[in-house]
């Protein structure tokens, strides 16, 4: 194949997701460029897939007829898992007098949703960037992830045709595309979180300026190739524009996201807290305090988060 048919390739692609929307008022363009189409589809097909051990409990926790014995065997058999599902399960969060020294008693104990968070985190973990020119807080990263899937998981309880889960998930994996640019192009990364906090804008306006693309979109890319739902790949494709994509997900994940920030668990450049846009304040009932203030004590919440970003 030459190159011209491999930059076409490239952009049908980055093209075909949906979600990688060229912003030309601001970048002067009207389509990505023949070196950032190859550059994004080859830094995203580098990601590593979800490991499939994860893969396993996702489908079998969706599957009504699954066993707590089902999930215990595809648990044993990775060591990884195995580790850090009874550290957690015996952490100080939870507070038991006698320590849980298998599995099984793990899955009882807490649950196969909660089970299905703490794959899901592990593999998230494990993915993250380890170049320090990038200049990536990975402790603040997934912070600010895990609260906002934990808050996304809080407020999809509200709304009946959500699926508090799948909320979960998609808080979880809303700026993984950070991650990717991190890894794959630690010099713009880096650039664009000093631009952000000289400019005083958010981070993914700053790398919408320094890539020519911002995280949404390239995290959108990677979630349509770890075959995530369509809707999940939608709503971080189109986070910063909820209005585009107005769904009970979206509201969710997009507060939880503004709630997360306002709590200061943020993850980089300038913290800048948006206002929810008409459709996620219908949907939720009310503007970002009044929702802050229907959510209680989330002290638990948090600190299940804290628990789950220290793996």
């Amino acid at each position: 194949m030459d190159l011209d048919q491999e930059v076409q390739n490239a952009q049908t692609v980055v093209i075909q997701t949906g979600v990688i929307r060229f912003k030309a008022e601001s970048s002067g363009m009207g389509a990505l460029s023949p070196d950032l189409a190859l550059r994004l589809t080859a830094a995203v097909d580098s990601m590593p897939a979800f490991p499939k051990s994860v893969q396993k409990i996702l489908t079998l926790t969706r599957d009504v007829a699954c066993a707590p014995k089902d999930l215990v065997q595809v648990i044993d058999k990775d060591p990884v898992v195995t580790v850090k599902v009874l550290r957690v399960v015996n952490s100080a969060y939870y507070g038991l007098v006698k320590q849980i020294t298998s599995v099984d008693q793990a899955v009882v104990f807490l649950g196969f949703n909660a089970i299905k968070n703490l794959a899901l985190s592990i593999a998230a973990i494990s993915m993250l960037p380890e170049s320090p020119m990038a200049g990536f807080d990975g402790q603040r990263y997934l912070l600010h992830s895990l609260t906002c899937a934990s808050l996304a998981r809080q407020l999809a309880h509200r709304l009946p045709g959500s699926d508090p889960q799948d909320c979960f998930i998609a808080g979880l994996l809303h700026d993984f595309g950070k991650v990717v640019v991190a890894q794959f192009m630690p010099v713009e990364f880096r650039r664009a979180m000093e631009l952000s906090l000289w400019k005083e804008v958010s981070l993914h306006v700053a790398l919408q300026e320094v890539v020519g693309v911002d995280h949404a979109a390239i995290g959108a890319m990677l979630a349509q190739k770890w075959h995530f739902a369509d809707e999940l790949v939608q709503t971080i494709a189109c986070q910063h524009q909820p209005e585009q994509y107005d769904t009970d997900m979206m509201a969710c994940v997009f507060a939880a996201n503004q709630l997360s920030k306002q709590l200061g668990f943020d993850f980089g450049g300038r913290l800048l807290v948006q206002a929810l846009a008409p459709t996620v304040a219908q949907r939720l009932g009310g503007q970002l305090e009044d929702i802050m203030d229907s959510l209680g004590d989330i002290t638990s919440l948090i600190e299940e988060a804290r628990v789950f970003s220290r793996l």
